[in-house]
């Protein structure tokens, strides 16, 4: 389920939740609607290959997250922390999975 809200500055983010209602990622900020409509209508068109613009990371205190990265390369926001890579591969077919339901 995806759930857009209004920031008080009057931008806008998204987040992607579970069907439990876990925040499984969270967007960067864009400065209008329809920027972020934009930018989620852009992933129905990339739904065969969106699982290329996943970039996997490390913290500094050794936790792992993904950051989803638009087609120009820019990062759009990033998951939670994990405590293990395969926790965070896991991670990344549940934010697809969710965001493929959500843009239906």
């Amino acid at each position: 389920m995806i759930k857009i809200e209004e920031k008080k500055d009057g931008r806008f983010a998204f987040k992607l939740k579970s069907t439990n209602g876990k925040t499984l990622f969270k967007s960067v900020s864009f400065s209008s609607k329809e920027d972020l409509d934009k930018t989620l209508n852009n992933f129905k068109d990339l739904k065969d290959t969106r699982t290329n613009f996943f970039e996997r990371k490390t913290n500094t205190e050794g936790k792992f997250l993904v950051e989803l990265k638009n087609q120009n390369g820019k990062t759009i926001g990033s998951s939670g922390l994990y405590t293990s890579e395969a926790g965070m591969e896991n991670g990344i077919l549940n934010i697809s999975n969710s965001l493929e339901l959500g843009l239906q």
